[in-house]
């Protein structure tokens, strides 16, 4: 070996040894492996950050943000509260739910995709009266499987794409992994929805808790063209029910109705008084098109255009706000803020909640112009629970954010348009449009996964051109020297998968694909099978909770050990090498 290669070589393995120690973070980890690269002079100076101009980086970006608009516009709520049911046998709610999180997966970033639907599981769980850990790591392995499916479903096949194009010309496109990686996410699917949930260990005394976010007294509005008009009252509790809201009243004209009114008829005006938790509050009102409790102003805050914050605080003795109600000391007109809701611990509130006295300890749920928070609380004397990370869903624009998102899909598959420059358009239109507020834009991309892609794109590089791939590649041929091509692709993919049970997937592919490509210039076949098996092993990290972000994701509210995943990880990665082999033979012949 070579001094460059002795360099790289250590370098990779006190990145691995690092990652697999988990005190450092992996993106510390990698920017200091970069930058000693470049101090030794195994990176060149000039390449040193080109990692962070690759495309690769660029749309594991821009997929997140993508990512956070379909949320905030509602596209997910459309889907989970049409299709979840609490009352449906857990094989069932588990095949379902896995079902939506492959579909999600395949066309935003898996990570995401779980985001959106772990709270929806455990909320579901907490309605069926069972332990939300029989159904998070099924869902988990569901969003990851479903990821395999598409060029944006998951980092490891961007990257890998991206190294096709540099190494061979041209990249894959969004669909090129479908045959291969979406058939086994089926198969994968079938064997979690109907065998792997029964493998998972049983623990009465581990059963997670759910988090008791709170209720609030609050009210939600009928606009004037709304559907509901003509309805009855009860005609709602089964959407009620979905989004875990309990409708406890009716008030018309300003006075409340005596009861729950369930049978009146609901009229334009009229508000619904509800007890639900945040979020939940805003699934139904985004599920129903319901206005907030005072249509008026809520329309003067959104004049403005920059859009809606909701916030929560609780009310020391000390605020302005003690002994008089909302509507008393001008909180619309001043602040530009309407109280949606009042938390009492547990007290009834009798009136309507802008007439609410308010008292000291009640929480209050606020709307507010975005970015005025900080004035709104200090006004008012309150001080802001924890950031809980809650947003005002944009219902109105569910179908612009999905149609643009389809039509960039679309346009990059056909080849229009470059994938980056499609998904960075559909980020321009969603802030234009207001889908995506200017000032969040950043919030939701994973900077630490930013920059362990930039500063291990460069080390994998300089790997590969010092030879050290070819020495590694090397040895696997001599390995398999004399076996079938379905024994080289299995080892290459045994290979990847340990390293992806035990690394971060996004630097197992940096290292294990030029890899392959170099094991099948060396047998003198197509590189395109070896990167198809480097890409489905890549993200089959079913066997620990640190190899995949959607396992660590799961571990706490499932309450599971670290033991636990290879239960049902390890058959499902078996059940993957089997499908996935001869899927690659067949449609990506040596």
């Amino acid at each position: 070996m070579t001094n460059d290669q002795i360099i790289l070589f250590s370098l990779f393995g006190g990145v691995f040894v690092l990652l697999l120690w988990g005190r450092y973070r992996y993106d510390l980890v990698a920017f200091s492996a970069l930058l000693l690269g470049v101090v030794l002079g195994v990176i060149p100076v000039k390449d040193a950050f080109s990692g962070f101009g690759h495309s690769a980086t660029l749309v594991v970006a821009l997929v997140l943000i993508v990512s956070a608009g379909l949320v905030r516009s509602g596209a997910v709520f459309l889907i989970t509260r049409t299709l979840v049911d609490s009352s449906r046998a857990l094989g069932g709610h588990i095949a379902l739910m896995g079902g939506i999180g492959g579909v999600l997966s395949a066309f935003m970033n898996n990570v995401a995709a779980l985001a959106l639907l772990m709270p929806v599981d455990i909320q579901t769980a907490h309605k069926a009266g069972r332990n939300p850990g029989l159904s998070l790591m099924p869902l988990s392995f569901a969003t990851i499987l479903g990821g395999m499916a598409t060029l944006i479903g998951t980092p490891p096949n961007i990257i890998i794409a991206a190294i096709r194009e540099e190494s061979l010309g041209e990249p894959f496109h969004m669909f090129d992994f479908a045959p291969v990686g979406g058939l086994t996410a089926v198969a994968g699917l079938i064997f979690v929805a109907f065998i792997g949930w029964r493998l998972i260990p049983k623990r009465d005394d581990a059963t997670a808790q759910v988090a008791d976010l709170g209720a609030y007294i609050a009210e939600l509005t009928i606009p004037d063209a709304s559907k509901l008009i003509g309805k009855r009252v009860e005609e709602l509790y089964e959407e009620a029910e979905k989004a875990d809201v309990v409708i406890i009243g009716l008030i018309r004209d300003g006075k409340r109705r005596y009861g729950r009114s369930r049978y009146s008829t609901l009229q334009a005006g009229d508000a619904l008084v509800l007890e639900a938790a945040p979020a939940a509050l805003d699934e139904f009102r985004s599920a129903l098109s319901l206005a907030f409790s005072d249509e008026k102003r809520e329309a003067l805050l959104k004049a403005d255009g920059e859009g809606l914050d909701i916030i929560e605080a609780v009310v020391p003795q000390e605020s302005r706000l003690v002994g008089s109600t909302a509507q008393g000391i001008g909180l619309a007109w001043r602040q530009r803020t309407v109280l949606l809701g009042i938390s009492r611990q547990g007290q009834a509130i009798r009136d309507q909640v802008r007439k609410t006295q308010v008292l000291p300890g009640d929480i209050l749920l606020l709307l507010v112009p975005r970015g005025a928070a900080a004035d709104v609380l200090d006004w008012l004397g309150v001080l802001p629970l924890a950031e809980r990370g809650l947003t005002v869903t944009e219902n109105s624009k569910t179908w612009l954010a999905i149609g643009l998102f389809a039509g960039a899909v679309l346009a990059a598959s056909i080849g229009l348009i470059y994938l980056p420059i499609a998904l960075g358009l559909v980020v321009v239109a969603y802030v234009l449009t207001r889908i995506m507020p200017l000032e969040e834009l950043y919030d939701h991309i994973e900077w630490p996964v930013v920059v362990l892609l930039g500063s291990m794109i460069p080390l994998g590089a300089a790997l590969e051109t010092s030879g050290g791939t070819q020495l590694i590649a090397g040895a696997l041929v001599d390995l398999t020297a004399g076996m079938p091509a379905w024994a080289i692709l299995t080892v290459l993919m045994v290979v990847t998968m340990t390293l992806s049970d035990v690394l971060n997937n996004t630097a197992t592919a940096i290292v294990a694909a030029p890899i392959g490509i170099t094991m099948a210039q060396q047998l003198g076949v197509s590189p395109d099978p070896f990167l198809m098996a480097v890409a489905i092993a890549a993200s089959s990290a079913f066997l620990t909770p640190i190899g995949h972000k959607n396992n660590t994701l799961v571990l706490g509210p499932g309450g599971y050990r670290f033991g636990d995943y290879w239960r049902m990880g390890l058959p499902l990665e078996l059940l993957v090498v089997a499908v996935s082999i001869p899927l690659i033979l067949i449609f990506w012949p040596l």
